[in-house]
């Protein structure tokens, strides 16, 4: 085990990448471990990033019948679930929820909208809002997510003032079938790239816990890498009654602390955002999270409730760690100025690809991988997905 979390320390300070074996490895060691691994990634994530956390808020400016089949979204086509359903924000709504968000501590503001794409009305409508948040606060950083984008449409969002866009790849290629029939893994990486050209911040991450394997989480994680996107943001899925995943409770909160260290490890010096379903699967192992992740959203999510925002800024402040404030710069110094604003990717395939190059395929010590690190499917918990009743779209202030 010292022979393992001593390499990817190692590879991590310098910004290097781990051999696949290692990443799997870290998914499979013990809980009498698990501390160790723990401590490991923190002290990768301090090189880049030191003691700051990075505040993101989201607001949902269309929220549901989306025409799209993704089996972990409570917006899909065919959802049952009892989400919130309305129609676009206005401007002004939606940079009043904005608003709400940065004076609770948010750095930057997700605006996000259900559907397969956005059309050029919808594009020219949301250019609208970023303009009046930008405006409301002051030039908080927005990232825009509305799908899989056409050509142009990036270019428009960025001159509008969008600093990044978010698409996540949700899982690995090969199983991407099995969780979306009305697009493709290749769809989403297109959308990525056509962001990152266009000179927004390319968002990406993942979802954990629909029924993947290590090796699907492994492959996911290094089609990030590759991608060379500058912020990770790592979801565990939220099993919402009236979805086809509504039975899917896999993860423990040890399994969740395994996934983001090897994210870490993986994507040493970008942003890794602890994201959708942390509350409920992390619960009381929370701060422990802060360890390895630079980056969480502030109060609730698209369709569901987090942690009350004053909650999360005691919860930075009792673990050590202090709020990232407007004027720090999230990224490391390599990594700025090729990807808009927010904080690009300076750092070139081919840089990327020597590192690697250099961290030999070590073989992984059979203490790192015991039989029992994957046995027993955790229990499923009485308690069900709190869905979103408050904030954008309704009456009730939001939670910020």
């Amino acid at each position: 085990m010292d022979e393992l979390l001593n390499s990817l320390v190692e590879t991590g300070l310098r910004g290097g990448t781990p051999t696949r074996s290692e990443a799997l490895a870290v998914l499979r060691t013990s809980d009498d471990d698990l501390l160790d691994v723990v401590a490991a990634a923190g002290k990768v994530r301090r090189r880049w990033f030191g003691r700051r956390v990075k505040l993101n808020y989201l607001v949902n400016l269309k929220s549901g019948l989306c025409p799209e089949d993704c089996s972990y979204c409570s917006q899909r086509l065919g959802s049952q679930a009892d989400i919130l359903k309305y129609t676009w924000l206005k401007p002004e709504e939606a940079a009043d929820a904005a608003a709400a968000g940065v004076r609770g501590g948010a750095k930057r503001v997700c605006v996000v909208a259900s559907g397969r794409g956005p059309t050029d009305g919808d594009v020219a409508r949301v250019s609208r809002t970023i303009e009046a948040i930008k405006e409301r606060t002051g030039g908080v950083e927005v990232c825009a997510c509305l799908g899989l984008l056409s050509d142009g449409q990036a270019e428009r969002l960025r001159a509008a003032g969008a600093d990044a866009y978010n698409h996540n790849l949700n899982t690995a290629e090969a199983t991407y079938g099995d969780i979306c029939t009305t697009h493709t893994y290749d769809d989403r990486v297109a959308t990525v790239k056509e962001a990152r050209t266009a000179g927004l911040s390319p968002c990406s991450g993942l979802i954990a816990g629909m029924g993947e394997s290590d090796e699907d989480l492994v492959d996911v994680v290094f089609s990030l890498r590759e991608l060379d996107v500058d912020s990770v943001p790592v979801n565990f899925l939220l099993p919402f009654e009236g979805t086809p995943l509504a039975d899917q409770w896999n993860l423990t909160p040890q399994r969740v602390l395994r996934i983001l260290a090897m994210v870490r490890f993986v994507c040493p010096d970008v942003e890794v955002r602890l994201a959708a379903g942390r509350e409920v699967h992390l619960r009381s192992l929370q701060p422990l999270a802060l360890h390895m992740v630079n980056s969480i959203f502030l109060g609730d999510y698209l369709t569901s409730e987090g942690q009350a925002g004053k909650a999360d800024l005691e919860m930075i402040a009792d673990a050590g760690f202090e709020v990232e404030d407007a004027e720090t710069t999230t990224m490391p110094a390599h990594r700025n100025g090729a990807g808009g604003a927010a904080g690009g990717a300076a750092t070139s395939a081919t840089t990327v690809a020597q590192e690697a190059a250099a961290v030999p395929d070590a073989p992984v010590p059979e203490s790192a991988v015991p039989e029992s690190a994957a046995a027993g499917r955790p229990e499923r918990p009485q308690a069900r997905v709190a869905v979103r009743r408050r904030g954008a779209g309704t009456e009730l202030p939001p939670n910020a």
